[in-house]
């Protein structure tokens, strides 16, 4: 055991390495027997590929690069592809991130064929949440279809794409499903015997998680929807999901009681004080899957989703075993088999498959046994000593009037260093995207690229974080700004207060929502001495009056309140308007070409910061959206921003270019 200070332990997880595991499969679901799923590919210029596992065990790309299988509907997207065996081999539909078209494709035959038109309105047409229905020759999804050059200027609704690609030049083949009542829709789900359809939907102002609408329609002889009308949810209600059960009941995860629990047919299944459900970021998430058996394959927990087993019958519910502690909203079922993407404290996303029908029905009657699953693809590796991974820890921090702040704490962890005696480490406080989503509780080798070097990390779900239930979401109604600052100071400093970390060393840092709350803090509290500063919003004024794509172009109404009503309340929040009370230095990194968070924001804090004197560094990456996807991207965005640690910090990490401030 050597004694070196901290920020100088030396580290086998260099960020190429980090880089090159970032990301997690996504978007799981049976073809026939198979399980395929969409997988990053960071050394590939950040497509997402398509995968699919043969029976032997193998995995194997459906397409060759560049097919990047990715939508941009409503910007983050959601289910990009679906497929159907026939007796020529799987049909796959999937849409293509470069041009937004949908194509259809035949493993091992000619190439992939366009199904849907380009148009040169706006942002052309997207697509989302394909569902082949070969008995119609049609697909169904959901459309995104740009009316004119604003951001704001769309429309969405369900279509029906023929699958002869005659559409593939001509907008008038495609066949709108139903009117267009809602701004946001979900793709529709259609009943066993093929009579009726469900969907969600709601409308600005409201975010998917404040309100949504479930909507049931009949299907007509020709397709189309009739009789559309609402049978759950409001504007204070939020449906995440909605399913049929195979004997035709309407399956869906609502928050009426406070948290997202099941409900078949308006009957709760599983009341409980906690989520069986999620926040709606992307189109075509799943919490869970009916299986043909009854039972229902369940994400839930307080915090950490889980992956479990649901008899609708009791009430009881039987946890897969394994080590898997975090599960993403991407459940597939195929009979009674179920596919998800599970992680633990210990090991990266995987994909998961468990065979329900062992303890179909026993749970209740003949004690709990536990649901055994098993990896079957992206498995775990562990690419360096796992020795060198962190050992996070669960607390709960006490914040302003005396409410509860939960946290992951990633203390400095090394198998063969260890600090001075009496030296504390510096820590790095890490604020969430959203900001209504939180940090899951996995394997991170970003993470351990610090920790590893003798750098802690702390995540703070702060107020108005998922997970916990819609009144710890609503801590952050109007207070956004504020409560989130709030919290993540409260658990910088008590983690000073209590001997853990180094006070004079604390550091904040966050993407996209967190680069929102990072700046902020530098702005408006002496917490820190530095900050990273990641695809930030800068200026609420700015971005809520028209510098966002449509999705989010009125949260702030909820989140600041209504524009019309505080315009000053924008101001009064926004680091830009306060350039002048941030004095710890900082690096702002931003993507050229991110439409959400766009590299205005960044350009005119900058500008407002000129000539004061703060060290700062400003880099920016093209090609790059909202969020980090190419391996060079992510390398030169982790060694910048543990070369400013280091400069500020006094550390001595070994190997890291050095970052150039500019005052």
């Amino acid at each position: 055991m050597r004694t070196l200070a901290y920020g100088a332990w030396p580290s086998p997880i260099d960020a190429v390495l980090a880089a090159a595991h970032d990301g997690r499969p996504d978007d799981v679901g049976f073809v026939g027997d198979e399980v395929w799923w969409t997988a990053p590919r960071p050394t590939e210029g950040g497509r997402r590929a398509l995968v699919r596992r043969h029976p032997d065990g193998t995995e194997e790309p459906v397409l060759p690069s560049p097919w990047n299988v990715r939508s941009r509907v409503i910007e983050y997207g959601g289910r990009p592809w679906a497929a159907v065996t026939t007796d020529a081999g799987p049909l796959v539909v999937f849409v293509n991130f470069a041009d937004q078209r949908l194509y259809a494709y035949r493993p091992g035959g000619a190439e992939p064929r366009p199904l849907t038109p380009v148009s040169p309105v706006g942002g052309g047409l997207r697509w989302v949440e394909p569902q082949p229905r070969p008995e119609r020759a049609e697909v169904w999804c959901v459309l995104e279809e740009f009316t004119g050059d604003g951001p704001t200027d769309v429309r969405r609704l369900p279509v029906a794409v023929p699958l002869d690609g005659s559409a593939a030049d001509d907008r008038d083949k495609l066949r709108e499903l139903t009117g267009e009542r809602h701004r946001f829709v979900t793709g529709p789900r259609v009943s066993p015997d093929g009579r009726r359809a469900a969907w969600l939907a709601w409308d600005h102002p409201r975010m998917p998680w404040d309100g949504t609408e479930l909507i049931v329609a009949d299907i007509g002889p020709d397709g189309t929807f009739r009789d559309a009308r609402t049978a759950a949810g409001g504007p204070e209600e939020s449906i995440a999901q909605v399913d049929w059960a195979p004997d035709g009941a309407l399956l869906y995860a609502s928050d009426r009681t406070g948290w997202w629990n099941l409900y078949r047919d308006g009957r709760p299944l599983c009341a409980r004080d906690e989520e069986f459900g999620g926040p709606l970021w992307k189109l075509g998430q799943r919490w869970f899957a009916p299986l043909d058996s009854g039972l229902i394959a369940v994400l839930h927990g307080r915090g950490a989703p889980v992956l479990g087993i649901l008899d609708p019958e009791t009430g009881e519910v039987v946890d897969a075993a394994g080590p898997w502690t975090e599960f993403a909203p991407t459940l597939a079922a195929h009979g009674e088999r179920i596919a998800g993407v599970g992680a633990g404290a210990h090991s990266g996303y995987e994909v998961v498959e468990l065979d329900a029908l062992p303890h179909a029905r026993t749970s209740s009657r003949g004690g709990t046994p536990s649901a055994r699953a098993r990896v079957i693809g992206a498995p775990h590796e562990d690419v360096v000593d796992p020795a060198y991974y962190p050992r996070p820890e669960i607390r709960t921090f006490t914040g302003p009037d005396g409410r509860d702040i939960h946290a992951h704490l990633y203390p400095p962890h090394h198998p063969g260093c260890r600090a001075p005696d009496g030296a504390l480490p510096p820590y790095v406080i890490w604020a969430h995207g959203g900001p209504t989503t939180r940090s899951p509780l996995v394997l991170d080798l970003e993470i351990a690229y610090f920790t590893s070097r003798g750098i802690g990390v702390a995540e703070v779900n702060y107020g108005g974080s998922s997970g916990h239930g819609r009144e710890y979401r609503n801590r952050l109604r109007e207070q956004w700004g504020v409560v989130d600052v709030e919290d993540c100071a409260a658990v910088a400093l008590a983690l000073a207060e209590e001997g853990t970390a180094d006070r004079r060393r604390l550091a904040v840092r966050g993407g996209s929502a967190g680069g929102w709350t990072s700046a902020a803090s530098l702005a408006t509290t002496d917490v820190y001495a530095c900050g990273t500063v990641i695809y930030p919003i800068l200026d609420l004024t700015g971005w809520g009056t028209g510098e966002t794509h449509d999705f989010e172009s009125q949260y702030l109404e909820s989140l600041i309140g209504p524009y019309a009503d505080v315009p000053g309340r924008y101001a009064e929040r926004s680091p830009a308007e306060h350039a002048d009370r941030v004095t710890a230095p900082f690096l702002l990194l931003q993507g050229l070409d991110d439409v959400i968070c766009p590299p205005v924001q960044c350009e005119r804090f900058l500008a407002r910061m000129a000539g004061r004197g703060v060290p700062h560094a400003y880099l920016t990456f093209e090609g790059e959206g909202h969020g980090f996807r190419r391996a060079e991207t992510m390398v030169r965005a982790l060694e910048a921003e543990l070369s400013l640690y280091a400069q500020v910090f006094g550390l001595d990490p070994q190997g890291i270019p050095t970052l150039e401030l500019t005052r």
